[in-house]
């Protein structure tokens, strides 16, 4: 059987897969096209794919051997589900594995964009340190204000978590309200998100990208929020929409804002690669050496067990109920 990988992935997991199949390596350092995936992965059993590529009615129509789509990723919103399903073509992710990497990097981004380390280190490079000031590059306190978490998954209660040790008061907005015994754990109170974007003088993103989550910080929002608070987006681009983003950053509205995710990625709004006060990542909220290894693996696991004839561990959860 055959399987082919749109971009290299840890050579863990290539190794363990090369033991039982025909492997096919994207081995370019760059994004396939749509087109590219369908002529090379046409007679493909098994199909491990990035967020970034796009697997729709056209390119599962063109691979009449696919058994599975094994997304390298948590989100799955790249792939047509429905219309898999509909085929009987198996889609899984890698679910869990990256929630405190993810909340790591959230935390380092609210902290680089708080206390301005982007531009203190670019500062200290251009020999423009010429000793203690005052008033050079003053940011902001962490320790005792108020976190707002948009998302209370896994990875927003992990973020939760660490805002203990900053003696912060957490509140959060999500579709279901968690258990009291673990906002007491995680001191979080559940608000409305207009309550969260007016009290909050940090905002962090953790929702999926939906129908619903869709520009969920959008005009509105960013006038609701704290005067002079920041946003932190390390979940999905489009759920803030960039535009307004700017806008805010312009007016002063808020101070600051860091992203690990783009609206149109990799593209990234003018305005804001010319902004001081805003921190830019490219897409690394999962990117530790033990995280990316272990999602290899989980991918591997996936396909091997559905080349099986088995059931993956990690399907959707469209599938799982099927």
């Amino acid at each position: 059987m055959k399987v082919f990988v749109t971009y290299r992935i840890p050579e863990i997991g290539l190794r363990e897969l090369k033991k039982r199949f025909e492997v096919f390596v994207n081995e370019k350092d760059e994004l396939l096209k749509k087109e590219e995936i369908i002529e090379l992965a046409r007679d493909a059993d098994a199909l491990i794919t990035l967020l970034a590529d796009t697997i729709d009615r056209e390119v599962i129509d063109n691979l009449k051997n696919l058994k599975i789509i094994a997304n390298y990723a948590v989100g799955y919103n790249n792939i047509d589900v429905d219309y898999a399903k509909q085929k009987g073509i198996l889609v899984t992710n890698t679910p869990d594995v990256l929630t405190e990497t993810t909340a790591d990097l959230a935390w380092a981004l609210l902290l680089s964009v708080a206390r301005r380390i982007v531009e203190a280190d670019k500062f200290v490079r251009e020999g423009k340190f010429k000793g203690w000031r005052p008033e050079l590059l003053l940011g902001d306190d962490v320790f005792g204000k108020t976190l707002g978490v948009i998302g209370f998954g896994r990875i927003g209660q992990a973020v939760a978590k660490r805002a203990l040790g900053f003696n912060m008061k957490v509140l959060y907005y999500s579709r279901t309200r968690k258990s009291e015994e673990l906002e007491r754990r995680l001191n979080a109170t559940y608000v409305s998100l207009e309550e969260l974007l007016k009290s909050s003088d940090f905002i962090t993103i953790h929702t999926p990208l939906t129908k619903e989550t869709y520009h969920l910080i959008d005009r509105k929002e960013f006038e609701i929020m704290k005067d002079g608070s920041y946003l932190i987006n390390t979940s999905r681009g489009p759920v803030v929409n960039e535009k307004e983003l700017v806008n805010a950053l312009k007016s002063g509205k808020i101070k600051g804002a860091a992203l690990d995710v783009f609206e149109n990625e990799p593209e990234v709004t003018s305005e804001l690669l010319q902004m001081d006060n805003v921190v830019l990542a490219p897409h690394i909220g999962s990117a530790s050496v033990e995280t990316r290894e272990k999602m290899a693996l989980m991918v591997v696991e996936n396909v091997i067990a559905a080349l099986d004839g088995l059931r993956p561990p990690n399907l959707v959860p469209e599938l799982k109920l099927s």
